[in-house]
């Protein structure tokens, strides 16, 4: 996921200062609440200019999005996210350090009375901000459409399954010629969120042929591994009857095919609106305005339409606890990054958020105190 923003920053600063120039008592950028439309609800500037937050590098792109729409909502106001990863992230979080900390899992029941003494002895919520669908990604010459499902994917990943012309590879294509080229797997030679949530769904998705467990760590024990998402990606455009697993950018800078999955209700192709549909059928298994998912309800869905292959990340904010100013400004920054944040998210490889399931998280971000 590729973001080259500093032009586009440059070019909201410009706008900005010819904004104020011509209407100078414009509400938003003179930090009082902003105008709000059917799709924005209004937003409080008048809190403090400089959040920080740090964490999981998953989001880090989605988060660039989010800082553009932060500052044209609210002029002169700014985040700085460090990257550093989700553990980091939580770590930085509980020290009281950051404003809000990224992750690409919810707090740990471990981590959550340190969560709890960071916000003055109230609970920290988790809020799922920004969805990515993980492509299984191929190089299979004349073939650019793919059905698998959970249990031949996991046999590929395996080791079980050697070959394209499998038998229940082409059960699951049928009237296609699928060639005798021998399965290349290419996997994430690094820890990695990716993999562990990519095994998490083999685990729930594929009838017990997946006995390997999860983690960030991938233990298929067959194929070779790439640094790196860009790595797996090149790796699986550069060799012919490759497979992997890699997030919707690098598919698509890659020119990967990407496999439809079947799961159990018919093909299903990555897109936004399978993913939203995903999206919409994971449960919450948090309690009231702390949204961490059971993303097992997502990877084992059978809802005819879904796209059940995603990673969701989390900001981890204080419930209550934040002096007021700090409050006003992660509460600002939240709401527009649930709302105008959300246009431009599908071309770095994000899902947007869907209806429901954003209105779900502007009630919880405007509960914060």
């Amino acid at each position: 996921m590729k973001l080259q923003r500093h032009g586009v920053v440059l070019a909201i600063a410009a706008a900005g200062a010819l904004l104020l120039s011509a209407c100078g008592s414009d509400p938003t950028t003179a930090g009082s609440a902003g105008a709000s439309s059917a799709n924005s609800p209004a937003v409080d500037c008048s809190g403090k200019k400089n959040l920080n937050a740090e964490g999981s590098s998953a989001q880090k792109n989605a988060m660039d999005v989010f800082a553009q729409a932060y500052q044209a909502k609210c002029a002169g106001s700014n985040i700085a996210y460090n990257p550093t990863g989700s553990g980091a992230g939580v770590k930085q979080f509980t020290a009281g350090l950051v404003d809000f900390g990224g992750s690409d899992s919810a707090l740990k029941e471990s981590e959550t009375a340190a969560a709890a003494a960071r916000c003055q002895n109230n609970p920290a919520w988790n809020l799922p901000m920004v969805f990515g669908p993980i492509a299984v990604g191929y190089k299979l010459n004349g073939i650019t459409d793919l059905t698998l499902n959970g249990e031949t994917t996991a046999k590929i990943f395996s080791g079980q399954i050697k070959s394209w012309n499998d038998p229940a590879v082409a059960a699951l294509n049928p009237g296609k010629t699928l060639p005798a080229t021998p399965i290349n797997v290419v996997f994430r030679s690094d820890d990695s969120g990716t993999t562990d949530n990519f095994q998490q769904y083999l685990t729930a998705a594929s009838k017990g042929a997946w006995t390997k467990g999860a983690g960030k760590k991938f233990v298929g024990g067959v194929g070779s591994g790439a640094q790196g998402s860009a790595g797996v990606g090149q790796a699986i455009g550069a060799t012919e009857g490759s497979i992997g697993y890699v997030e919707l950018s690098f598919a698509q800078d890659n020119k990967l095919s990407m496999a439809k999955i079947d799961n159990g209700s018919g093909a299903v192709e990555l897109n936004d609106q399978t993913v939203g549909k995903a999206i919409e059928a994971a449960k919450v298994k948090g309690q009231g305005n702390d949204l961490a998912l059971d993303l097992n309800s997502v990877y084992g869905t059978t809802e005819a339409g879904a796209y059940p292959l995603i990673l969701a990340t989390y900001e981890i904010v204080c419930s209550k606890g934040y002096d007021a100013d700090t409050a006003k400004a992660v509460k600002a920054f939240l709401t527009t990054a649930a709302t105008d944040g959300q246009a431009n998210l599908s071309q770095y490889g994000y899902a947007p958020l869907p209806a429901e399931f954003q209105q779900k998280l502007l009630t919880a971000v405007q509960a914060i105190a």
